[in-house]
């Protein structure tokens, strides 16, 4: 299994960031597309003789009832992706479940979309630039450590010391501390020569 695992981390070096670029009109969020991760993964798979094959599994199908009272179908899939390797016939399994809710019957073709999107980003630890668990200030720390990746920045603050960007949160604190705009990383290392 040597020479699959070794394409396998180049395909993880390649693929290591997706950028959020849907949206969600109706609760406000954004969101990495399927279309993103699997466009990105696919070249990489290919690039380096990988094949994938996905089998679903559907795990669970129910009917469910809106807030407006429409009844809706809801499915919940374990996608298996495997990789084989094209020059050696090693392969490598990944699992993903997703979940997919709909009026019509398209509630099992968007589970096995999420589980497979969700196979490739967690087995290749694709990162995009948030973390659902955490607060405030850890997004705040991915963008100083990330400063090329946008965030929620409504200034045009930039740290004085590395030139990235930094929320109007951050540049306020620095500000009121350092008498200067710096990003977190910045300010440790002022506290530490302190």
């Amino acid at each position: 299994m040597q020479k699959v695992a070794k394409k396998f981390v180049e395909v993880m070096r390649e693929c290591s960031h997706v950028a959020k670029n849907g949206t969600n009109d109706y609760h406000k969020y954004k969101y990495v597309t399927a279309a993103d991760v699997l466009e990105k993964v696919n070249a990489s798979l290919t690039k380096y003789g990988l094949a994938s094959v996905v089998t679903p599994n559907l795990l669970s199908m129910q009917q469910v009832t809106t807030a407006k009272g429409n009844v809706e179908q809801l499915a919940t899939v374990e996608v298996t992706v495997t990789l084989i390797d094209a020059e050696s016939g090693e392969s490598l399994t990944l699992k993903g479940l997703g979940s997919g809710q709909d009026s019509g019957d398209k509630s099992v073709a968007k589970a096995q979309t999420m589980g497979i999107k969700y196979a490739y980003l967690s087995s290749l630890a694709i990162a995009t630039s948030d973390d659902p668990e955490a607060d405030s200030r850890t997004d705040e720390v991915m963008q100083c450590q990330h400063p090329h990746v946008k965030n929620n920045v409504d200034n045009n603050s930039t740290c004085k010391d590395c030139g990235s960007t930094i929320t109007q949160r951050v540049a306020d604190y620095s500000k009121n501390k350092f008498g200067r705009f710096l990003c977190l990383d910045c300010q440790r290392q002022k506290q530490s020569v302190a």
